[in-house]
């Protein structure tokens, strides 16, 4: 992730010179320990091995090697990514092959995705280890998580059984706000937009009239915005190591949610927090799922957004605002230039449990999932729908058709009885009997005065979307 915080002092005193133990040294250490080290919970002697002395360390490791469960085995790995000690790691590493009869070596990816495919089993106070130890690289880092915080049963968008596992939350590399979101940000005119040409990727929305356009460009640095669009409170959001762009709206039940960047990832999709409880949301499921917020049936709207390019948009809508360069943040805002070595390959990175392989981990599909029809989402690819501009399904008995453009940018629209025939790529759709529908960002309204309204899609890598959704149906 862009922006990530310099371990460089934050583990500082278990990384100095002089302090490093020797296996050979722990291995032929006196068994009495310091005076209380019986007494310490585990979060206590994990933490020890990071910061503690070189005593503390030895003492920590003694009985964690003597009293190891299961439920230590996140903590272990944590310890093994944030210590950034070879020797360390070193010793580790041969504990957990050791009491797991595994040999993963040090490849602490292939670890966690094996841990991740067991049962869960975590120390009662694993909660309490991620507090304390993710508060010495932010303080606010505390205030996620905690024994009487931890993760809820999920409802909604999710598979019905679904629940966040709290070893797969992991810290993405950067503090909250790290990836500075854009609050308010400045938006001038299509004519003013000079630093934009007609290939670059935008996201285009328009909401009771509000037409704007972000720049991929400039969003890759900042994965988030907050604001008012037509008059509606909403955050979107861009992770871009999963490949989503999702426009929520903010308030519900009267109550504005103020989203930020939390700094952790679930399944390599970006949580987000809101400033008056702290609790982590899932950007994919647009829900609190840890934290107080996690036990109620909270769910930010989901609102249209197209991917296409600032060329098509203009075209289409030569009235828009668009985001402009003076951001506040001194970035590389040039076309490509955030993530590039990311997007160039199909490598992750951050590990997820279970990889699908019917299509390329970063191959785009166009993701449904809303309504009455949650346990049904749907999956279809990009390419699939390049060849097939005017394509029909259904979630039940709900049916939909998706028009593609020729610049690759999908609308989805509820079809109801209606089928279509042709799609000009413009603003014209024929259906069956021959007669004229017109395209709008909002609904295709025929020339007899029917309407059928736009549906809430978004663009995703496979791999994100089946981590969220491994139930999807997929069309390729």
């Amino acid at each position: 992730m862009k922006d990530a915080v310099n371990f460089s002092g934050i583990f500082e005193r278990a990384r100095v010179a002089g302090i490093a133990f020797a296996v050979a040294t722990l291995a032929s250490a006196s068994p009495g320990g310091a005076e209380g080290e019986a007494d310490k919970p585990a979060p206590q002697l994990f933490l020890d091995v990071l910061i503690g002395d070189q005593q503390e360390r030895t003492d920590a490791l003694r009985r964690i090697e003597t009293e190891w469960e299961p439920g230590f085995l996140p903590m272990a790995l944590e310890s093994i990514y944030l210590g950034r000690n070879p020797t360390l790691s070193a010793f580790l590493i041969r504990l957990i092959e050791d009491k797991t009869g595994q040999e993963l070596g040090f490849d602490v990816q292939s670890w966690w995705e094996w841990a991740w495919n067991r049962p869960l089993a975590l120390h009662p106070n694993y909660a309490s280890f991620k507090s304390q130890v993710y508060q010495l690289i932010d303080p606010r880092f505390a205030g996620y998580f905690s024994d009487d915080r931890t993760a809820s049963p999920i409802t909604s968008n999710a598979e019905n059984t679904t629940k966040i596992r709290l070893d797969e939350v992991v810290w993405g590399g950067v503090r909250q706000d790290g990836i500075p979101p854009l609050r308010n940000p400045s938006m001038i005119t299509a004519a003013e937009a000079d630093y934009l040409d007609d290939d670059n990727v935008v996201f285009g929305l328009s909401v009771n009239g509000d037409t704007r356009a972000y720049p991929k460009r400039i969003l890759g640095w900042h994965e988030m915005f907050v604001d008012e669009v037509g008059g509606i409170p909403v955050a979107s959001v861009y992770c871009t190591l999963c490949g989503t762009m999702i426009l929520y709206q903010t308030e519900v039940d009267g109550t504005v949610h103020e989203m930020g960047t939390s700094g952790f990832l679930y399944r390599s999709n970006k949580l987000m927090y809101d400033r008056a409880t702290q609790s982590l949301w899932n950007t994919i499921w647009g829900v609190p799922v840890i934290g107080p917020l996690a036990d109620t049936d909270i769910e930010l709207g989901r609102m249209s957004v197209v991917t296409t390019t600032w060329g098509e948009w203009r075209r289409r809508h030569p009235d828009t605002k668009v985001l402009s360069l003076a951001t506040g943040h001194l970035r590389d805002y040039s076309e490509g230039a955030a993530y590039r070595a990311y997007f160039a390959t199909d490598e992750l990175m951050f590990s997820v449990p279970v990889l699908d392989d019917r299509l390329d981990n970063k191959s785009e599909v166009v993701g449904l999932v809303f309504g009455d029809h949650a346990d049904r989402p749907l999956a279809i690819s990009a390419d699939f729908l390049r060849e097939h501009p005017v394509y029909h399904d259904s979630m039940g008995e709900f049916g939909l058709v998706v028009l593609t453009d020729e610049s690759g940018a999908n609308r989805v629209y509820e079809s109801g009885e209606v089928t279509f025939a042709s799609y000009d790529g413009d603003v014209t759709a024929l259906d069956s009997a021959g007669l004229a529908w017109t395209l709008s960002e909002s609904a295709l309204k025929s020339a007899d005065g029917r309407s059928l309204g736009r549906l809430p899609s978004h663009r995703a890598f496979w791999f994100g979307w089946y981590s969220a959704y491994s139930n999807t149906r997929l069309v390729q």
